[in-house]
């Protein structure tokens, strides 16, 4: 008779297929895994801290340097705390360029998301396929902004700089690239039958377990849970957004929806570019010392700032809620209970989108 071996098996902190060092413990029972944890803290910046007793027009900086895939968000949220606090107002145009930066983010985001994916399970084609698309976006933002990074474009009482009527074409044209080719690689992920062994029924996160662990973004909509920050901005709905949910809730549906995510956010930046009104792009305004609590929509959920500035603008305290501490944890005490293969595992936890360098800030 076969003897079957417990094994305690460690992946990574250092692994082909993670953008960022992490340490998942499994315990198997012959090839099934029967239960994992995720280990973090190999990596602290403490960008929290360091923007404690510094100016605003330093940790505005700083926010951007908590995450380089999702900088704009980031940059973004805590502007919005700032001019939330200060009662600034922002000009119509800015914010129309605002969600065209922030879709464009998204883009990008959703698209080194899926890339990840589908060079883990092996399927390096189409990975290269999504990462090459993905230029088209980081080229986009880079007309927009002058940078592909650290853009530093939203500002209190606006953004830094306008487009133009050629910048403007551009991203039209970036995202009229990517409604073109996308559908291709979408079918290629959804009908072949490489992708549907290693994904679909894999890593099933049930409604109830989402809702038990706090889970955001892409990861509850996935499993049915409509939550997503947008709602809350009457702008968005203007701009033709709407929620998107599936019901699966395993690895196939989490790559689906953010392919599903990527169409409506090259057309909510369509829209966004045909009603941008004229006027300013940045308004007067100084910041006042006051708290504020601001929740936006990251690429992988609420992105929470919550700071709070003295009488000459420095920062006496902030705290950060990235999405990614929720969707990383749930996906170790739930997704990757009881997975058939330990090959299942390194799929299952870059299904989430894992964002160390947001969890680790």
């Amino acid at each position: 008779m076969k003897k079957v071996v417990d094994v305690s098996l460690p992946i990574g902190p250092v692994h082909p297929c993670f953008k960022e060092p992490a340490r998942i413990k499994c315990e198997t029972c012959g090839e099934r895994v029967i239960a994992t944890e995720v280990e973090l803290g190999y990596v602290k910046k403490g960008i929290e801290k360091i923007m404690v007793g510094r100016p605003w027009q330093e940790t505005i900086f700083l926010a951007e340097r908590v995450c380089g895939i999702c900088s704009v968000v980031h940059n973004t949220a805590i502007v919005g705390a700032l001019e939330k606090i200060s009662s600034i107002a922002v000009p119509p145009r800015a914010m129309y360029l605002r969600i065209i930066l922030n879709e464009l983010d998204r883009m990008q985001s959703h698209l080194l998301a899926n890339y990840s994916y589908c060079y883990t399970i092996e399927h390096e084609t189409l990975a290269m396929y999504l990462l090459n698309l993905r230029e088209t976006i980081m080229d986009a933002i880079e007309i927009m902004t002058g940078t592909r990074i650290m853009a530093a474009y939203v500002v209190p009482g606006g953004v830094r700089e306008d487009i133009s009527a050629a910048t403007a074409d551009a991203v039209r044209a970036a995202t009229f690239h990517i409604e073109t080719e996308l559908p291709r690689f979408v079918k290629m992920f959804e009908t072949g039958p490489m992708i549907a062994l290693r994904s679909k029924g894999i890593g099933i996160l049930s409604v109830e377990d989402a809702k038990k662990s706090g889970v955001v973004g892409p990861m509850a909509r996935a499993s049915g849970i409509p939550c997503d920050a947008r709602d809350q901005v009457p702008l968005y709905q203007e701009l033709g957004w709407h929620m998107i949910t599936r019901s699966e809730g395993d690895n196939f549906a989490r790559i689906m929806l953010r392919f599903d995510e990527l169409f409506q956010s090259a057309s909510i930046i369509k829209n966004a570019l045909a009603a941008l009104p004229s006027g300013p792009v940045r308004l007067g305004g100084r910041v006042v010392s006051g708290r504020c609590r601001n929740v936006i929509e990251a690429p992988r959920g609420n992105l929470t700032y919550d700071i709070a500035v003295d009488e000459v603008g420095r920062v006496i305290s902030v705290a950060i809620q990235t999405p990614s501490i929720m969707n990383v944890e749930v996906g170790s005490h739930a997704m990757m209970r009881n997975l058939a293969s330990i090959a299942d595992v390194t799929a299952t936890f870059i299904s989430t989108d894992p964002c160390i360098a947001c969890a680790e800030r």
